[in-house]
């Protein structure tokens, strides 16, 4: 039996029963053709469902050629498109999850650029988007008809090709936030000025989507609570605006933010900077206000934190997306009560939302496997067993040895240090950044149930790979820190950024901060010693402060350093230090710039790859890999793919 009474009690809506309270949001997988479900696509929800969700939302449909905001959004315009949804839907079925489907059309937040030429955005005013830099047309009363008859036709084909119900998206800035916001809708006709007017677009959309298809149907509707931007609208507004909407819509589902500014963005997958489940507050004053379903969404990533939110009558339904890319297995196992087992999201946004910006199919940086379904799906067994040495604890080494393990083989796992995690453990001492050490966590664990064996405050040697006589050696030994190469003499201490991270160097009270990657450290560092009182600057080898990371997760650190008066400068290379004074040249004007004065300069610079070891193992083992950084320094993902692949690899 499980302990998560509320979480595991089914939900009914208009006679579709609900096995439990977990839910599958709606996101971008990036895995779609063409406007159609791929076969990659089908196994990624049907590896959610099969791990025990409740409800699948599948990702947003266009209801009109006007709504491809992306060049592989799925599309809901062409009859031709029934059979391939009804492939994915049945996928979902076969496995006991519902299924619904978003109805979506951006407005003006459209990103697609066809040919390479911007296209014209559609809004329900001239209101320029902030973010994408677009201006949009207003819409005209025959084009808003036509729209309303794409919702009502997309409708009656999703429910043709099976889905449970569909969701019309007025989350976020898209579409029909565009018409509730007034700030955004300046009409003069009947879809603009009050309250009644701005709901119609909502009305009409419905409406139609009752014509089309058959009452049974369940529609929702997700909407922001708060868009989190002096431009949007706030909690008094969707309240409203959802109370006024009560009697069109069978359940209501709750997220924050916009996609129209840098501040509203960050809510679309908030960032382990975000408290979990922040968006309950506004879900559970909706509960109280409408006797219909509600569901929330944001940073809800453990079953014990649905649990809590669900009893406390705040919601009806918790969106746990992310915490199901990390691990589609979460409800099978809360529900078992593995909870050690569980691999927790860390929020890091890096290859979920990260990738599907880029254009590429969505996976974690925690579980290769995600979104690689067709790849790395079932389970892998050798039939021939090895004894195999993994040198490095770090997440490249931990997952390869847990694959390894997994797989059949006999593994041990040597670290020099007394700890396990690598550059992680450093990462976690960052502001805002303690749950990046989940990673260490979960990767532990896997170890753990693998069996995996684990000699700690051993340094790899030659001889000691002679004595152990291994069949298989992968090499995850990491990068060397290192100063980046500077002329002058200089008076001050010139630092590592590890050394300041941990503590092991204090600063002085004037700091430059030079930071040649651009990611996480150079911004966290800058937070800490900010916040510690000390005068900041931090010269960054880049666009901007943490270039090189998802945009969310940037924007908003970027954000609290102009609170903190941290100054900031972009395009920047040191290469110097003479007494003071640190000496930088821009790399765009290719002018120098002279900073005086400082007490300290820290270097947040790229290690050299460790590849001594790999170079003396070879002639005394037939088979060695080399991954993560000790092959070239990069992120915590690609580590860890590369060591699946490389426990795929020993056969």
């Amino acid at each position: 039996m499980s302990a998560f009474t509320h979480l595991f009690s089914p939900l009914s809506i208009k006679g579709i029963s609900i096995r439990n309270r977990i839910l599958s949001t709606g996101h971008d997988t990036d895995l779609g053709r063409h406007g159609l479900p791929t076969e990659e696509l089908i196994a990624y929800q049907r590896a959610r469902a099969k791990g025990g969700v409740g409800l699948i939302i599948v990702q947003v449909v266009g209801v009109h050629e006007t709504a491809r905001y992306t060049a592989e959004v799925l599309m809901g315009t062409q009859d031709e498109c029934v059979p391939h949804f009804r492939r994915l839907f049945d996928a979902i079925h076969a496995e006991g999850s519902a299924a619904f489907v978003q109805l979506f059309h951006p407005g003006r937040e459209l990103l697609w650029r066809k040919g390479g030429l911007v296209q014209t955005p559609l809004s329900a005013s001239v209101a320029p988007t902030e973010r994408f830099r677009l201006v949009p047309r207003e819409l005209t009363p025959d084009l808003i008809s036509e729209i309303v008859e794409g919702y009502g036709a997309a409708a009656r084909r999703l429910a043709e090709a099976g889905a449970d119900g569909v969701e019309v998206v007025a989350s976020h800035g898209y579409l029909p936030a565009q018409f509730l916001n007034p700030k955004v809708n300046q009409r003069g006709d009947q879809y603009g000025g009050s309250l009644s007017n701005r709901l119609r677009f909502f009305r009409e959309v419905v409406a139609s989507i009752r014509a089309h298809a058959s009452p049974e149907l369940i529609v929702g509707v997700r909407i922001s609570g708060d868009e989190f931007d002096l431009s949007g609208c706030n909690e008094e507004d969707t309240l409203t605006a959802c109370r006024a909407l009560e009697r069109e819509f069978d359940y209501f589902n709750v997220i924050g933010g916009t996609s129209a500014s840098a501040s509203g963005a960050v809510h679309i997958a908030p960032p382990m900077t975000l408290s979990p489940g922040y968006m309950a507050g506004f879900s559970g004053k909706l509960r109280r206000s409408i006797v219909k379903p509600v569901f929330v969404a944001g940073r809800i990533n453990q079953p014990q934190e649905a649990e809590k939110l669900l009893a406390a009558g705040q919601a009806d339904m918790c969106g746990m997306t992310r915490a199901m890319i990390c691990d589609p297995e979460m409800p099978n196992k809360a529900r078992s009560g593995r909870l050690d087992d569980i691999r927790a999201c860390i929020a890091c946004n890096q290859a979920c939302i990260g990738h599907a910006q880029l254009g590429v199919p969505i996976s974690c940086i925690q579980n290769p496997a995600s979104g690689r379904e067709l790849v790395f799906g079932k389970p892998y067994r050798t039939a021939r067993p090895r004894k195999v040495m993994v040198v490095g604890g770090g997440p490249g080494g931990m997952k390869a040895a847990a694959a390894a393990a997994e797989a059949g083989h006999t593994v041990t796992l040597f670290e020099r240090a007394k700890r396990l995690g690598g550059q992680a453990r450093l990462a976690q001492l960052l502001p805002h950044r303690a749950e990046f050490g989940g990673i260490i966590t979960n990767l532990k664990r896997e170890m753990e149930l693998a069996n995996v064996a684990v000699v700690l405050g051993t340094e790899v040697t030659p001889e000691l790979i002679a004595r152990e006589a291994p069949d298989a050696v992968i090499v995850a030994a990491g990068a060397r820190t290192i100063l980046p190469p500077l002329e002058g003499e200089a008076t001050i201490p010139v630092v590592a950024s590890d050394d300041v991270v941990t503590d092991r160097v204090q600063v002085g009270s004037r700091v430059l901060i030079y930071d040649w990657l651009a990611d996480w450290t150079g911004v966290g560092l800058a937070e800490k010693l900010a916040t510690q009182g000390r005068e900041v600057t931090l010269a960054v080898n880049g666009i901007c402060a943490a270039a090189a990371i998802q945009n969310y997760v940037r924007d908003g650190a970027i954000g609290r350093l102009f609170k903190l008066e941290v100054k900031t400068l972009p395009f920047m290379r040191l290469y110097g230090v003479d007494g003071g004074s640190a000496y930088l040249i821009h790399t765009a004007a290719q002018e120098s710039l002279v900073i005086e004065n400082l007490d300290t300069v820290v270097t947040v610079y790229p290690g050299v790859p460790e590849t001594a070891l790999a170079a003396a193992a070879k002639p005394l083992c037939d088979n060695v890999q080399v991954i993560g950084d000790a092959m070239s320094p990069r992120t915590a993902e690609e580590a860890v793919y590369e060591g699946l692949v490389a426990a795929m690899n020993l056969g």
